[in-house]
């Protein structure tokens, strides 16, 4: 049988280093890339089986990279991580081809669990609170950002906020509920 090898594609060195270090433990044959075109370029070299790819990388954005993984090797299967999450980022996520989509901080065990658990299930509890105002707010500006691909001046123009405004918005973790 064949070693399984892992993409693990994230700006945070210090997390990436763990992460390596602990599927390299695993059994996994691991490259690392800090930006989309170190990922492109290990992609085309190794064809990896899986990727963990960071929704938000250093001036950019994982969803953008997922159709070019997707294309370079059809079979991978991409995770996207993320400290950012919403719901639209990660609809968008799985409309692109994603496999599933971890919020951060995740261990290795749950990366390795939404790796094998593709079945949907139907016994996931629903939330019996409505989401706050903030959190309303947060999906909202997440989803505007990404129906202008990632552009923080042309999301901030569609939102009538300044620029500043929302990068404050931005580097906030989002309220949970």
């Amino acid at each position: 049988m064949t070693q399984p090898t892992l993409l693990i594609v994230d700006d945070d060195a210090t997390f990436a280093s763990i992460l390596t270090r602990a599927m390299t433990r695993r059994g996994y044959r691991v490259f690392t890339a800090n930006t989309g075109e170190e990922a492109l370029a290990l992609c085309r070299e190794n064809q990896p089986d899986k990727a963990v790819v960071d929704l938000k990388l250093d001036g950019e954005s994982g969803l953008n990279l997922l159709p070019e993984l997707k294309t370079l090797n059809p079979a991978i299967e991409v995770l996207i991580l993320t400290g950012y999450s919403s719901i639209s980022t990660a609809v968008e996520a799985i409309k692109m081809g994603a496999s599933n989509y971890l919020c951060k901080p995740a261990s290795v065990d749950d990366i390795l669990a939404a790796f094998e658990g593709t079945q949907p299930n139907p016994e996931i509890p629903i939330n019996e609170t409505p989401p706050s105002v903030e959190r309303l707010e947060w999906e909202h500006i997440q989803r505007v950002l990404a129906e202008n691909d990632g552009n923080i001046s042309a999301t901030a123009r569609s939102l009538g906020m300044h620029r500043r405004t929302l990068q404050r918005k931005l580097q906030k973790r989002p309220v949970r509920h």
